[in-house]
């Protein structure tokens, strides 16, 4: 089976990367890795550019991300069941209204399902991590009164800054997919003495080789 694996930043996925250049792995499948860049317009291009050079059968997106759990432990991994641009609207009369409040995109217009994208391939459901509601931003929330309106409009699990490109990309182009993110702080704590940064890369990539190498 092709399958493509992506990520924001090669320091993600560095153990994996590194697992990959052991040539003694023997591996159940065909992997190319694909280092997007951040945000949603540099994995969005680079996905689409990497499918039409090489469709691959499966794509499993891996990084890092933001919780707004906080009695969910740093350093956990999960699975990501569906996913939203969050950020993606207008605030009007000290009100957030999204585009699909708005009326600009139809709550079901396809590949969305009531304002989301939500993965359904048998990939999602065998998978034995969590499985969580995510938003996807532009800009990192750190405001109190923004962490509370997305809590409130959404209530996700996990925020990041390309899930939704993956989503969106594998939805419209029929493709089975997986996003798995592992969280290295909690929302709108800046204090990275306070994070988990190295273990949740190390539980991430854990996860991620036992999936390309059970």
């Amino acid at each position: 089976m092709a399958m493509l694996v992506i990520s924001a930043t090669s320091f993600e996925i560095a153990p994996f990367l590194e697992f990959l250049r052991d040539k003694k792995n023997n591996l159940s499948h065909d992997i190319d890795v694909l280092i997007t860049g951040v945000g949603l317009v540099s994995t969005t291009y680079a996905l689409m550019k990497q499918i039409q050079i090489k469709r691959p059968a499966f794509i499993l997106q891996a990084g890092i991300a933001g919780c707004f759990d906080r009695n969910f432990p740093l350093s956990g991994v999960v699975a990501i069941k569906q996913d939203t641009v969050a950020d993606l609207g207008v605030m009007e009369k000290q009100k957030w209204q999204s585009v699909f409040e708005l009326g600009f995109i139809r709550s079901n217009q396809f590949p969305w399902k009531r304002n989301w994208l939500i993965n359904t391939s048998e990939k999602l459901k065998t998978c034995k991590l969590p499985k969580v509601k995510a938003i996807t931003v532009n800009e990192i929330s750190t405001s109190k009164k923004k962490i509370e309106a997305f809590r409130d409009a959404y209530d996700p699990m996990a925020e990041t800054l390309e899930g939704v490109a993956l989503h969106y990309v594998s939805l419209m182009e029929n493709i089975p997919f997986l996003q798995i993110r592992s969280f290295s702080n909690y929302i709108g704590e800046r204090n990275k003495k306070k994070w988990e940064l190295n273990k949740s890369i190390d539980n991430l990539n854990r996860e991620l080789i036992k999936y390309c190498h059970p």
